[in-house]
């Protein structure tokens, strides 16, 4: 039982040493992650879009 209890104690003194991000951070991320995500998918359909017109007039 003793165990038990010292584990939850470090626990808990470990969940007090983390540094949770503030809703302006969070925000930000999120931001940053839709821009990238949405560069990233107009590039993958400009390559699509190019290769299946190469491949459409080559056939």
């Amino acid at each position: 039982m003793e165990k038990f209890l010292d584990y939850f104690q470090k626990a808990k003194e470990e969940l007090q040493k983390v540094i949770f991000p503030t809703k302006e951070q969070v925000k930000n991320a999120y931001i940053a992650v839709f821009i990238v995500v949405t560069v990233v998918a107009l590039f993958l359909a400009l390559v699509d879009g190019t290769m299946s017109f190469i491949l459409s007039h080559i056939m």
